[in-house]
């Protein structure tokens, strides 16, 4: 420990010494002062996830050959903790291997996919990782998916068969008319359930189906093949079916455990969907691919949160979207701060209430990470920066191929120089996240989507040179000059207004302190006779508790006059996805044409108050006879 602080302090004593007689050079050294220890721990942590998954890659490793060897190594130890059952490693092995073992002879080509649709429980991933091994790709589904929807994921997958849960027996019911040539299977909890006619009851096929291995099928599956499909949340449209290689799975929950972390000894609560890449790779995944035990719970509860991270002595915890901000409305009780949780990982902690959050439940680390289901480029916060959702050291874009591209805030594409090629960000300046593809590294690729024309749409061809490729991930993010990185908007969500660029994740953060933190979302809509789009809210208030003069007040204090929303519209049900996110495509579709809707919309009129939109007003606004 000696010689290491003597080895540092010298460090520190030459950069000084640098400092002091460089004069014009100061501004680097001083930023390489700033970060070094950073980059230093993130450099080290990233060639472990590199050499980690150069090894598996080189082994022709799965997520289920991986697996399969925590298994024979430690059969007794606690993989995972659902609803008080424990499940070992040994257990699991079995369950997969059933699955395996049954659907192995149904299998027509290597690669054929089925469509998962069950609630979280750890039979949920038994079942496509049994699949995986038996050569099939599992297509999971969204529970809360209906009628054309549900029935759009599934072709979009080219699904052969469905699984699902005897809880949502209902929604595959009204539509398998509509797949007639899909085999059905059931899946019941308890096995007094009913089996729907003409399904093949599940449960009854696996108690007379042997657990032994399929070393076989083990051994047709590499580490590049197809294992799963997760689909975008579907915000702005349909949902799209996202393809994850067995080595991309193993690259998002390695570079978690790494660049975090994490322990083996660990214990993670995962409440969040396990259809998710949040919930089902980087939280469930520690205990396919890393040894630690994860409690699961079937849905999450801002309630029962730090009481179930007590009770079962959890060290590590996960959260996705909004569930902070849930979790900050709850009354305050003994369970803040008489939890373990000594990590927090997750991504979508508003900057806002980063500190209070922090400083109530005295969590010790806040590991906010950014990244895209199918994207290739990534961010991870490994040292508590406050508001950011990660760092790309300033001399690092040979090691992590990363940039910010300046592009047109009303059309989302980028900005092309002189030279017909893109113009980097400079410190400060927004612009699209993208990651150069390089399919020959796990960090760099990017597999795309089932919809071969949806994965060529996210393609940025020719940005710093003839030939080459960047992933798009659609994001405006801004980086400061000691190469943090900060969420700002998504393309299409920043609009115009009276000429100015207008954020409405900005706004979003102000009103929902303005309105103690209830669910909020901004969006831009057309008005005929103006240009660019007026600033729409709409806001969440089943009790009928939101204070429209408190609302107008608080926008005009924290506000300038172009950003402030014209129209509120107080919803009364939540148009949301599973992963907590408000649908704003919808939203923004609806508009605020007061004849078409049932919830009650407010325009903010000249005295600064929000006044009840009638069908008259919005007549006189459509005229112009009311200036904006």
């Amino acid at each position: 420990m000696i010689e290491f602080q003597t080895i540092f302090f010298t460090l520190i004593a030459i950069l000084l010494g640098i400092f002091i007689f460089t004069g014009s050079r100061w501004k680097f050294f001083y930023i390489l002062y700033r970060t070094l220890p950073r980059d230093l721990l993130g450099a080290f942590r990233f060639l472990k996830i590199n050499a980690i998954l150069w090894i598996w890659e080189t082994r022709r490793l799965t997520v289920a050959r991986v697996f399969t060897n925590l298994a024979n190594a430690h059969p007794d130890k606690i993989a995972y903790i659902f609803e008080d059952k424990e499940w070992t490693y040994q257990e699991l092995e079995d369950f997969s291997n059933r699955i395996g073992r049954f659907f192995r002879p149904k299998r027509g080509t290597k690669g054929d996919s089925i469509a998962l649709v069950m609630e979280g429980r750890v039979e949920y991933i038994g079942t496509w990782l049994g699949l995986s091994k038996a050569g099939y790709v599992t297509a999971l589904v969204n529970t809360n998916l209906r009628g054309d929807v549900l029935v759009h994921s599934i072709k979009a997958a080219e699904c052969k068969a469905i699984i699902f849960g005897s809880e949502l027996k209902d929604a595959i019911n009204e539509i398998r008319d509509k797949l007639p040539d899909l085999k059905l299977y059931q899946w019941s909890e308890r096995s007094d359930s009913p089996i729907l006619d003409g399904v093949v009851d599940l449960n009854s096929a696996l108690d007379n189906t042997e657990p032994e291995p399929l070393k076989v099928d083990l051994e047709l599956s590499g580490p590049r093949d197809k294992l799963i499909y997760i689909y975008t949340s579907g915000t702005t449209g349909m949902p799209k079916a996202a393809v994850i290689n067995n080595l991309r799975y193993m690259l998002m929950t390695c570079g978690v455990y790494s660049m975090l972390g994490l322990r083996s000894t660990d214990r993670i609560y995962d409440s969040l969907p396990l259809y998710h890449t949040a919930g089902g790779v980087v939280g469930a995944g520690q205990a396919l691919l890393r040894g630690i035990t994860v409690v699961l719970r079937r849905r999450f509860s801002a309630s029962k949160f730090w009481s179930d991270c007590t009770h079962y002595e959890c060290t590590v915890g996960q959260y996705i979207g909004e569930i902070c901000r849930y979790l900050m409305t709850v009354p305050p009780s003994s369970y803040d701060t008489s939890h373990k949780v000594r990590l927090l990982y997750g991504n979508g902690l508003r900057p806002q209430i980063w500190e209070p959050f922090v400083k109530r439940f005295q969590v010790k680390q806040i590991g906010e990470f950014y990244g895209a289901t199918e994207g290739n480029s990534n961010l991870v916060n490994i040292d508590n920066r406050v508001g950011a959702v990660g760092f790309v050291p300033k001399y690092a874009s040979a090691l992590y191929p990363v940039a910010l591209l300046r592009v047109n805030e009303e059309t989302g594409q980028p900005i092309r120089g002189p030279n017909g090629f893109c113009i980097p960000c400079k410190p400060g300046e927004p612009g699209v996240f993208v990651g150069k593809i390089n399919p020959n590294k796990a960090v760099n690729d990017f597999s795309g989507y089932a919809d071969k024309k949806a994965s060529e749409k996210k393609i940025i061809r020719d940005v710093f040179k003839k030939g080459d490729r960047v992933f798009n991930s659609g994001d405006i993010l801004v980086m400061d000059e000691l190469g943090y990185f900060y969420f700002k908007d998504r393309t299409g969500d920043t609009f115009r207004w009276r000429g100015e660029n207008v954020s409405t994740a900005e706004i979003e953060a102000v009103i929902s302190n303005v309105i103690n933190l209830k669910d909020a979302v901004v969006y831009g809509v057309e008005v005929p006779g103006n240009e660019g789009k007026a600033g729409m809210a709409a806001i969440y208030d089943p009790d009928k508790s939101l204070n429209l003069n408190n609302l107008a007040e608080g926008v005009q204090k924290s506000l300038p006059k172009y950003a402030r929303p014209l129209f509120v519209r107080v919803l009364a049900q939540l148009p949301m996805t599973g992963t907590f996110k408000l649908k704003k495509k919808e939203l923004q579709q609806d508009g605020f044409n007061v004849t078409n809707l049932k919830d009650p919309v407010y325009f903010l009129d000249t005295s600064g108050t929000y006044v009840r939109l009638s069908e008259s007003l919005y007549n006189e606004i459509l005229s112009e006879k009311v200036r904006l």
